[in-house]
């Protein structure tokens, strides 16, 4: 897991910058365990598990929400001070009800009368450019100050977070799995209303607490079959490497070392210990680490992404493709591997791999279609092998996404002059043609 910081303007109604900035964050693991948490709470609320997409936002506070359709959006904060898989997978039961309920068209409703709807066209537009600005955790910027913003997403009324309360312990109990996480998760939120509103976390602004949701959620926990069911060790195992990756991320190595110290020999302190020394920087030790952990756990896809990481970073874009290759071979496909590995074959300057570069980026792509930066990667790919016809059609999907009107225009047009009528090629360029008009 590895990131970069990236600056993109949030962008109000009319196209002016605001000094807003939220920082997105991307890595493969968490989000496929964030997924692998949420599916089955969407399946018993009858959604499509299929359709979520997480996103990761790079915030201290303790914060999650959701958005038009199935997306939910998790602050780093709140993965990395729950101290228990349950707890995370009690907020996303509570969010999951939001979405069933029908509460995000009131959401809408509310933040448009309040005028912030250019925030969340910011997130929702510029989210999907931004999620791959970087391979492995690429991390994107369109974002933050102090003030958020976000935590204006999410005023829903007492009734509706009770409403979400009722309906994620509901979700909890047909899936088999105890509320005490959401329970516990509630209690930390309960005293943050001691502090002042500068102080608290957004989490408690956006969702109003009240005595009357814990005793309801203690009520269920007196009646429930899966009170005391535990967690299987897997997930356990999970949430503890989420944890470890995030702390080594945003702390400094003394912190780490103190959190995870040389004598705890778990997989997850010698994953955050690996991670710390690699961000020190200090690549020698980074790889001994990870290479430890490989002898150990030789399919461990995330093992594989990470040393793959710390060489492309570390300007071993060559030797970086082997273990981008090796991860992608352990594990589901995933955009964002295929985007990694389609970026280090084009950074090897070997001819030869372009092909191969252009087919990864192009799976990357059939996966997340909205990632400016793997249309960006497939342009460059495509005006190396002089196929300028899709080198304009790249570069346009990619300003497109960026809301660069006019380029995007331009691209397609000029796409549009070298591919025969009626092709798909030619219709792909009207199409950009026709959407970026929509804009202006």
């Amino acid at each position: 897991m590895g990131l970069v910081m990236l600056v993109w303007p949030v962008r109000d109604i009319q196209g002016a910058e605001s000094g807003n900035r939220i920082a997105f964050v991307r890595d493969a693991e968490t989000e496929n365990s964030i997924q692998q948490y949420a599916k089955p709470l969407f399946i018993a609320a009858g959604l499509n598990p299929g359709s979520v997409r997480v996103h990761l936002i790079l915030d201290k506070k303790l914060n999650a929400f959701v958005t038009n359709g199935q997306n939910i959006y998790i602050h780093t904060g709140l993965l990395s001070t729950a101290e228990q898989v349950g707890q995370v997978i009690g907020v996303i039961a509570h969010e999951t009800g939001h979405i069933a309920g029908g509460h995000l068209i009131r959401a809408a409703q509310a933040i448009d009368d309040a005028k912030k709807m250019d925030l969340i066209s910011a997130v929702l537009g510029i989210g999907a450019s931004i999620l791959a600005q970087d391979p492995s955790i690429a991390i994107a910027s369109t974002v933050a100050g102090p003030q958020l913003g976000i935590r204006s997403f999410m005023q829903f009324s007492r009734t509706q977070e009770s409403s979400a309360d009722h309906a994620a312990l509901k979700y909890l109990e047909n899936t088999g799995q105890s509320a005490q996480g959401l329970f516990d998760f509630m209690k930390i939120i309960e005293n943050q209303e001691l502090l002042s509103a500068s102080r608290q976390d957004p989490y408690l602004r956006t969702h109003p607490l009240s005595r009357q949701r814990l005793e309801a959620i203690e009520e269920h926990l007196r009646s429930s079959a899966y009170t005391n069911t535990a967690y299987p060790q897997e997930l356990v195992i999970q949430h503890n490497r989420i944890r470890a990756k995030l702390t080594a991320y945003t702390s400094p190595l003394a912190l780490v070392l103190q959190l995870y110290p040389h004598s705890d020999q778990s997989v997850w302190a010698r994953y955050a210990r690996a991670f710390a020394y690699y961000r020190l920087p200090d690549l020698k030790t980074g790889l001994e680490m990870i290479n430890e952990l490989l002898s150990d756990f030789p399919t461990d896809p995330y093992f594989h992404e990470m040393k793959a990481q710390m060489l492309f970073e570390n300007r071993h874009g060559y030797d970086a493709i082997d273990s981008y290759q090796k991860a992608i071979s352990y594990m589901e496909p995933s955009d964002l591997l295929f985007l990694e590995l389609g970026q280090a074959q084009l950074s090897s300057d070997d001819d030869s791999l372009l092909p191969s570069a252009e087919a990864n980026l192009q799976r990357s792509l059939d996966l997340f279609p909205d990632s400016a930066f793997a249309w960006r990667q497939l342009g460059i790919i495509f005006g190396r092998q002089g196929k300028m016809g899709h080198y304009h059609l790249a570069m346009g999907e990619e300003a497109l996404l960026k809301n660069r009107i006019d380029e995007a225009i331009d691209h397609a047009s000029r796409a549009e002059k070298l591919f025969a009528t009626g092709t798909k090629e030619w219709l792909q360029a009207q199409d950009i043609s026709i959407a970026a008009g929509n804009r202006k």
